[in-house]
């Protein structure tokens, strides 16, 4: 019984602590937001602490679109549609540094295996939109194959593969396009804060099979006195 509260009280504080760091991001990007947007360098981010202070921040930058190595994620939903994220690599301007721009949702056709065409400006452009960090643990269906050529079409978009295929450096950042941004699609980013309530309910759960697990064990304890 003992060894069931602990194990309670350990995935209660696990889901108490996603609530906590979602709460968190949230807080984060609304003092980002409120600082105003900054010019996103041209020289290639790697300091950690420059890193973090990028997270969530409004950024604009000057370049233009490269479109040899785009590609789509794959599953991702829009009011219950099914539909893929166009990523686009930016080259800033006057650099060779580049910089992945999620350009927002496209739906999926009826023939899956059927992707869309993509319409992207040529020339020198001025983009605006929210810097992020990316994620790097990701659910896949079924392993994808390694493979050195290019694919149009992923499960996840994964910073290391992209670095491991192309020959350029990579901002740390992946780049929402805002709404007012041209080259752009559906741009509906969600909030870092999303479903927040759902991991402080789960949290409560937890701790409450640990209070019902802790009363059990005491009243055999008393009976058997």
């Amino acid at each position: 019984m003992l060894a069931a509260s602990a194990l309670f009280i350990h995935l209660g504080q696990w889901q108490q602590g996603k609530a906590e760091r979602k709460q968190a991001a949230q807080a984060r990007l609304e003092q980002q937001a409120h600082a105003g947007p900054i010019s996103l360098p041209n020289r290639l981010i790697t300091d950690q602490a420059d890193i973090e202070a990028l997270n969530y921040a409004p950024v604009t930058m000057r370049g233009r679109f490269e479109t040899d190595r785009q590609f789509l994620v794959d599953n991702r939903v829009y009011q219950e549609m099914a539909g893929y994220h166009v990523i686009t690599p930016f080259r800033l301007a006057g650099s060779e540094v580049r910089v992945l721009v999620n350009r927002g949702w496209l739906p999926a056709s009826a023939h899956h295996q059927e992707l869309p065409i993509i319409a992207t400006p040529d020339g020198d452009i001025e983009l605006s939109g929210m810097a992020v960090i990316p994620g790097n643990r990701f659910f896949t269906l079924g392993k994808e194959a390694p493979s050195t050529q290019w694919q149009g079409l992923w499960q996840n978009l994964d910073m290391e593969r992209f670095k491991n295929l192309a020959p350029y450096p990579l901002q740390p950042v992946v780049i929402q396009l805002d709404a007012t941004s041209p080259a752009g699609f559906q741009r509906d980013w969600p909030r870092p804060d999303e479903r927040w309530e759902k991991h402080w309910s789960y949290a409560l759960q937890w701790y409450g099979f640990t209070f019902s697990a802790f009363m059990i064990w005491f009243v055999l304890a008393w009976r058997r006195k």
